[in-house]
């Protein structure tokens, strides 16, 4: 009978039903983390292949028009054209790249930092002024 258990064979019980419990829903876990990574894998691999078939798409509309303006002029000067729109199009796409880059200054959580420094500093003033009797200030709160 339950009631005849003593408390010590309970815990031994809990613990090996909770050892049990923690270890299932780790494989649980483990599970559906392993199929959300396949369909995560599959999506990637999906959207990599629309963007090859979409950069082939460009190309093809790029020989497109060298074709057309070929029409009207000879073939090598129509090529040259669309080669050096393209490349200054890729020169103003690199400079506001590399401006907005700068702009976007030090990957440094600097915010985050200060806010980690001003803890620190508070929590050294609270055990510095802990130990003094005399001293019955208020301890500030930090509020975000």
């Amino acid at each position: 009978m339950a009631s005849d258990r003593s408390i010590a064979e309970l815990l031994k019980q809990l613990t090996e039903q909770t050892r049990t419990l923690v270890r299932d829903e780790i494989r649980l876990a483990t599970l559906e983390l392993k199929d959300k990574g396949k369909k995560a894998g599959v999506g990637a691999g999906l959207l990599g292949a629309s963007g090859m078939v979409t950069l082939y798409g460009v190309g093809t509309l790029i020989a497109a028009l060298v074709l057309v303006l070929a029409t009207a002029m000879d073939a090598w000067l129509a090529a040259l054209i669309v080669a050096v729109v393209l490349f200054a199009v890729a020169a103003v796409l690199a400079l506001t790249g590399k401006r907005e880059i700068e702009h976007a200054g030090p990957p440094v959580p600097e915010e985050a930092m200060a806010s980690t420094k001003q803890d620190v500093a508070s929590v050294k003033e609270h055990v510095a002024h802990r130990g003094d009797p005399n001293d019955h200030r208020p301890t500030e709160t930090v509020h975000r």
